[in-house]
């Protein structure tokens, strides 16, 4: 049975906005070899798939630093301090997309993004009978574009490779289990 690496040293290195890069030294339970890791600290995020009355998927469209790419997402972003994933998807969708619903979002999963490196969960939701309800609150550096998409467009763009986000491919798997596509 593998056990968990006892960790002798933590270092914060950097401060990177929405993480803190630490350096941890921590023993081989097996060898007692010291190692060190870098471990990226973040708070946990959030993605939601908003649905409309006439069962359109709402998407966003946004440019993405890290791939030098526009992409094609739901909504999502980081839960802030004290706040409930829930209340935090809730926020999000309203902020980047402008709908919202009197339905309660429907809890579909939680994973571990990268857990090599990565420390924190993203919890997955559906918001059903969604609708326009106010416009976009986006932040200083967001441009996004909203789309709307039957599942079966959804599902080809997946299958293409035209939706590629990991978390969003997840956030999908998770809606799959639960309502099928």
């Amino acid at each position: 049975m593998i056990t968990q690496w006892e960790t002798i040293d933590s270092k914060k290195v950097a401060n990177l906005h929405i993480f803190d890069a630490y350096l941890k030294s921590r023993i081989n339970p097996d060898t007692g070899n010291i190692g060190n890791f870098t471990v990226l600290e973040s708070s946990d995020w959030v993605n939601i798939i908003p649905i409309t009355n006439d069962n359109k998927i709402i998407m966003i469209e946004q440019y993405r630093h890290g791939t030098d790419e526009v992409t094609l997402e739901i909504p999502g972003g980081l839960i802030e301090l004290n706040e409930l994933p829930i209340n935090a998807a809730k926020r999000e969708c309203n902020e980047e997309t402008g709908f919202g619903s009197t339905s309660e979002p429907i809890f579909t999963g939680v994973t571990n993004p990268n857990p090599a490196f990565l420390n924190n969960k993203c919890f997955s939701f559906v918001w059903q009978n969604c609708l326009k309800t106010n416009e976009q609150k986006l932040d200083m550096h967001e441009i996004i574009n909203i789309h709307e998409f039957t599942r079966d467009e959804v599902k080809n763009k997946i299958i293409s490779g035209e939706i590629n986000h990991s978390i969003i491919l997840t956030a999908f798997f998770f809606y799959s289990l639960k309502f099928g596509f």
